[in-house]
Parts: structure tokens; C-alpha cells; sequence
């Protein structure tokens, strides 16, 4: 894995460095944070007023929504837009943004303490929603007592193998999702990294069944039978949505900091194949669904990739924490 890891030196990084220097607002700011450990606030604070982010706010509607409420339609959405300024990492303290959080959470809360789909659902949430939820409203720093409900909902849903399943409040699951399981960890993650402390114990058992829960999957392969789960879960795709992929969960761990565990050596093999001989990374499908606009052409190179690709490979290389 040693020699997997430093191949990446192998390409002159400066280039590439410079072409995502070249993209949005947002992409700057990451590079400067997570590859050249710079951390720009001056960056992050034009992320609101131009490029990308500067597109997605201007599609809030006067009601504090976009699309025509929390979830309708489906991908230009408030929750799915929300979502995207979050990757963007848009500053925090957005005051727009922070009044879209709080119309949501007194507004869509279902019975259950999670965050409804639309009036219909009124007695469940969606676990896969949930943990979207969260890692936004988290981030944005919605008031814990806010999120303690929804919290409570997510870990009701544990499944016996450690890790979640959306159809858990709905047709029911017997195996645990990847799809669900990544996102759950994502939210739980960021409630974590805001400083709360509400059911910390059980976040952190949560969070360990989970990340156990992928990587007994090899973050790709069935346990059962050691074949590939889904096609799809190679293919290297951004905005993710709700949809799981080596890449997102790579990206994951490197955000949670996790040591190197031998069981990711497949995953980032088949992340390293798919380098260009330039550097970057292509956009090599994007998921079907409305979009606000189109950030990155699928089949070509893409920022996003390159740059998710090299903080999980920097990440596991700099802090020396991969098996000899």
C-alpha cells in the first residue's frame, strides 16, 4: 500500500494544483484547505457572492425555499440545494441559509422527530434524508436542542449489522444499505466535529458499527460473496445526492480522520487507475435528476474529482497511518 499511496508523487502535483486554482470560488478555497493546509477565509467568504454558490442562492425563492418546498420537487429541492452549499462549504453563518434551516426544522418536523418528505409523511422520516439533514444543519450550527430529535431518529434505526437502511421506516430491511449508511455517517460525523455533546457515547458507537459496516464491505464488495455490490459504486460521479461511491466513502474517512484500514486497499487501487495521465480525474457519469445547473460536464475532467481523489490520497500518505 506504501508504494500504492506515493505513486501520486509521481505526477507533478504543481500542475494540477494550478488547474483547480482555476476553478470556482469554492474548489479554491478546498485546495487551499485541504491540499495546501491554507486556511483562506477570504476565499470562503466570496463563495456567496459568486460563482457556483452565488448560482445556487439565487434560486431561493422570497419564502425562504427553493424548489416549492423542503423536498418537491425532488432535486432542486431546499433539502438537495442545502446539500450542495454544504459541499460548497458556503461560510457557515449564511444568514439566508441559516433561515432556510430554521423554516425546516419548525415547519417539516415528522412524528417521529426526523424531517418529513411533504405533508403526507407526517408520522416517519427518511433515515438517508436524515443524515443529509443533519450533516447540513450541523454545519450551518442549527441550535443542538434543534437537532436532539433527529439525532434520536437516526440511531432508533441501527441496523443488527451496524449499519442503516432507509426502507427501515418504510417497507421494512433485513442488511443494512451503503447507500443510507454513508450518509448517516456523514451527519453524524459533522454533528460531532460542531461540538456537541448530546448522546455522544452512542454517536460514537454508532459512527464505529458503521465505518465497520463499509469496510467489511471493502467499500464495495459483498461480504457473502466477494463480488462487486453495484457497478456503480466505481463510477466517479458529483454532486453524490443520496447515492454511494468508493470515492465518497474514501472522502469520508479521510474527513473523520480514520487510520488506514488494509480493507480500503481495493478501493483506492481502482481510484488511482482511474487518474488521467495528467493528474486529474474525470466526471465520469452524472446521476439522472433536475439541476439548478450543470457543474461539471460528465466525461471530462472534473475539480471536483481531482480534488476529493487527492486530499483521500494525501490525507493517507501524509499522516503515515497505512499499514507497512
Amino acid at each position: 500500500m506504501n508504494n500504492s499511496i506515493q505513486h501520486i508523487q509521481s505526477h507533478d502535483i504543481n500542475e494540477v494544483i494550478k488547474w483547480l486554482l482555476e476553478g470556482d470560488v469554492s474548489i479554491q478555497y478546498l485546495v487551499y484547505r485541504d491540499l495546501l493546509e491554507i486556511d483562506r477565509k477570504d476565499l470562503q467568504d466570496r463563495i456567496g457572492s459568486e460563482g457556483w454558490g452565488k448560482q445556487f442562492l439565487s434560486k431561493r425563492k422570497p419564502n425562504g425555499h427553493w424548489g416549492d418546498r423542503f423536498y418537491q420537487p425532488k432535486w432542486i429541492s431546499t433539502h438537495y440545494t442545502l446539500l450542495d452549499l454544504r459541499n460548497l462549504n458556503l461560510s457557515p453563518n449564511h444568514k439566508l441559509v441559516k433561515e432556510s434551516i430554521e423554516l425546516v426544522l419548525n415547519t417539516s418536523k415528522a412524528k417521529d422527530g426526523g424531517i418529513q418528505l411533504g405533508p403526507s409523511t407526517f408520522h416517519r422520516s427518511d433515515v438517508c434524508v436524515n443524515g443529509m439533514f443533519l450533516n447540513y444543519a450541523s454545519y450551518f450550527n442549527a441550535p443542538e436542542k434543534e437537532l436532539k430529535s433527529v439525532v434520536d431518529s437516526l440511531l432508533n434505526e441501527i441496523m443488527p449489522d451496524g449499519g442503516f437502511n432507509c426502507r427501515t421506516t418504510r417497507s421494512g430491511a433485513s442488511h443494512s444499505s451503503l447507500h443510507s449508511t454513508i450518509s448517516v455517517l456523514e451527519g453524524l460525523l459533522e454533528f460531532q466535529k460542531a461540538g456537541f455533546i448530546y448522546r455522544k457515547d452512542d454517536i460514537s458507537n454508532a459512527i464505529k458499527s458503521a465505518e465497520e459496516f463499509i469496510l467489511i464491505h471493502r467499500l464495495f464488495l459483498s461480504d457473502r460473496t466477494g463480488r462487486i455490490i453495484h457497478k456503480d459504486f466505481l463510477k466517479l460521479s458529483y454532486p453524490s445526492r443520496w447515492r454511494y461511491d468508493i470515492l465518497r466513502a474514501l472522502d469520508y474517512f479521510q474527513k473523520a480522520e480514520t487510520k488506514w484500514d488494509n480493507r480500503m486497499e481495493e478501493a483506492v487501487m481502482i481510484i488511482l487507475k482511474k487518474r488521467n495521465k495528467d493528474g486529474s480525474w474525470n466526471m465520469q457519469a452524472a446521476h439522472p435528476g433536475e439541476v439548478h445547473f450543470i457543474m461539471e460536464q460528465a466525461g471530462k475532467p472534473s475539480r471536483w474529482n481531482t480534488l476529493r481523489a487527492m486530499r483521500v490520497l494525501q490525507h493517507f500518505e501524509k499522516n503515515k497511518n497505512y499499514s507497512q
